[in-house]
């Protein structure tokens, strides 16, 4: 069971060292400028392997559940799949249910785990692989494996790294937990954190935070949906910065740009922001210098909406 591209590594290791039986995914989406029906990267795969597919919109109650129960899985897999599993599909195989989780847990359960790491500073990271119980990521755990996060990483090239060691690390522990040779520990109770889910407007940048702060804003949402603000009364996306943390004259203003070795860079809470790479509503990302070249009104300009309710 999985949906995003999270969950690909997963099922192709799978699919290379056991029968799959059937995979759960999502419903296919509206996506795009067309608002086109797109199918989630797990069914493309599996529709590739010839493997059968199932989209429920809610994998509630006994309709929703048969097709799953037909199939008579011994073992069910979970990487990212986005609803949380009912108990009655708790106890469909023998073997249970085991997650592929994006944390060291029980930091960071939830839905955003990854986001929530970048938001909060951390250095480290990882991935656990975990029997699933009733709760939000609450089961007793199989593995852990620690991942360092790289100082200029966002979310998008975090999410990869921890999509392959999750699948290697579920690879190396399943044939013990199946023969009986791994028994899942409960979780620590202390140390516990929750990643909900985040909404689009979340990425809204804050120019009242400190560089650093958006420093880690910035690499959270990247690449999608991508920090924003407006300029010119059109949205105006931060896909990667540097933060300085230089002293701003008293005098300066809070979300104007200045000029810092060719990029653009914004007076902030505490520091500058300077703007690696950026994208304009409609437009290509680019570099901030070659933003900047060829608008000299961007400089000098105050970045953020009048109106903070305005997304």
């Amino acid at each position: 069971m999985g949906t995003p591209d999270f969950a690909l590594p997963t099922l192709e290791r799978l699919l290379g060292a056991y029968h799959v039986v059937g995979v759960v995914t999502q419903p296919d989406r509206p996506a795009g400028r067309g608002r086109r029906l797109v199918a989630p990267p797990v069914k493309e795969l599996a529709q590739a392997e010839g493997i059968p597919v199932y989209q429920p919109e809610r994998l509630r109650g006994a309709e929703a559940i048969a097709p799953v129960r037909a199939w008579q899985p011994d073992l069910i897999v979970v990487a990212a799949f986005g609803q949380i599993l009912p108990p009655a599909v708790l106890d469909i195989p023998r073997f249970g249910c085991l997650n592929v989780h994006a944390s060291l847990l029980p930091r960071w359960r939830g839905a955003a785990p990854i986001q929530a790491a970048l938001l909060a500073g951390d250095s480290v990271t990882g991935v656990t692989i975990m029997k699933l119980d009733a709760g939000l990521d609450t089961g007793p755990t199989l593995a852990a494996r620690e991942v360092p996060i790289r100082p200029h990483e966002n979310a998008g090239e975090l999410e990869a790294r921890l999509a392959d060691q999750g699948a290697a690390l579920l690879l190396e522990v399943l044939p013990d937990y199946v023969a009986g040779r791994l028994e899942p520990r409960p979780q620590p109770e202390e140390g516990v954190t929750v990643a909900r889910s985040f909404r689009k407007q979340a990425a809204q940048i804050d120019w009242y935070q400190s560089a650093v702060q958006l420093h880690h804003h910035v690499r959270a949402f990247a690449p999608v949906p991508g920090a924003y603000t407006t300029w010119a009364g059109r949205r105006f996306k931060v896909l990667a910065a540097e933060p300085v943390e230089s002293a701003v004259p008293e005098s300066a203003e809070v979300g104007t740009v200045i000029l810092w070795e060719e990029h653009p860079a914004v007076i902030t809470g505490v520091g500058y922001l300077v703007l690696k790479q950026v994208q304009m509503a409609g437009k290509r990302p680019m570099s901030g210098a070659a933003f900047v070249r060829g608008r000299e009104q961007f400089v000098g300009a105050r970045l953020g909406s009048q109106n903070p309710g305005e997304v």
